[in-house]
């Protein structure tokens, strides 16, 4: 029986299983590719709903500094590497390391490193024009969040990440793209319990780190994220005329660790850097040049001068 004639239970024990395993892709079937996949994306809505939580669960300064910590360190694994490595190969590293920041990164509910990669290679070739996975131009809602969420942007297109593609430890990584979350999430709560147990003055609970370390920093960590591609071209100033819309914001880099640079990046998307110019803070490439001088990282690709000559100031 083909696909397309399959019964509504069978379909819908498709979408169910592509939650836990993305191979278990369903075909796209003629003009239903940007339709929202609602039963798939029922999970990141259950994110959203999960904040709510800390109505329940209560807040402690532990609670606090767990989660700010892990927005951290999860927002730098995917602007320095789901982005500047793995997207644009800006710097080499590592084996171990490489696949210690993607499953960092994986800890992100982004989707796998493969999966990152491709699409946003996709929307450089074709920023802002009707092959751009997300362009602002369809509207805000569309690139904030509705993109990611259609049946034909579920699947990884390996064709675009062949450099990345055979590596089994990323593929797996991709494939089973809610394991790493789901570990954590685990984590989160089994150190809250313990902690209630043995540190009580410290006023935290499983819930409570849970809610607040996984749910809250996700959430907020995914928005400021995707404000890139739903604000960035769209509000700023433009110091290189390129094709597309692309917008240099500060405001936007301070929140994404330099990623608001991005008329800068959209020019020269080769460097490791996207704060061009001395003032232009860039917290993401601070960061790299740390693991560089630990000998994690190397041969960071700087911005060249005839790129800097061509800009406006």
């Amino acid at each position: 029986m083909p696909p397309s004639d399959a019964p509504p239970v069978r379909a819908r024990a498709a979408a169910l299983r592509r939650w836990f395993d993305t191979a278990a892709e369903a075909p796209v079937e003629s003009g239903d590719g940007r339709r929202v996949d609602w039963l798939r994306a029922l999970p990141f809505v259950g994110l959203h709903l999960a904040c709510l939580g800390v109505f329940w669960v209560g807040v402690s300064p532990t609670a606090l500094i767990v989660a700010a910590a892990l927005y951290a360190i999860r927002l730098f694994a995917i602007t320095g590497f789901y982005h500047r490595y793995f997207s644009h190969r800006t710097f080499r590293t590592s084996r171990a390391v490489q696949f210690a920041f993607a499953l960092i990164g994986a800890s992100s509910v982004q989707r796998g490193p493969l999966w990152w990669a491709a699409h946003h290679r996709s929307h450089h070739r074709h920023a802002d024009t009707p092959a751009d996975p997300h362009s602002p131009r369809e509207g805000f809602w569309w690139s904030h969040i509705g993109w990611f969420l259609t049946r034909e942007r579920f699947r990884t297109d390996l064709t675009r990440v062949p450099d990345l593609a055979g590596y089994p430890e990323l593929r797996w990584l991709d494939r089973y793209d809610t394991a790493v979350p789901v570990a954590l999430a685990a984590a989160l709560w089994v150190a809250g319990a313990l902690l209630e147990r043995y540190a009580p003055a410290l006023g935290v609970s499983g819930g409570q780190l849970l809610v607040w370390g996984f749910f809250v920093s996700t959430v907020v960590l995914f928005h400021v994220t995707v404000t890139i591609n739903s604000l960035a071209h769209r509000y700023g100033r433009r110091r290189y005329d390129t094709a597309d819309d692309s917008r240099n914001n500060l405001w936007l880099a301070l929140l994404t660790f330099g990623e608001g640079w991005h008329n800068n990046h959209h020019f020269f998307p080769g460097s490791a850097r996207q704060g061009f110019r001395w003032w232009e803070i860039d917290t993401t490439w601070y960061g790299l040049r740390l693991l560089a001088l630990l000998g994690l990282i190397r041969d960071l690709k700087p911005v060249p001068d005839w790129v800097l000559a061509r800009g406006r100031r």
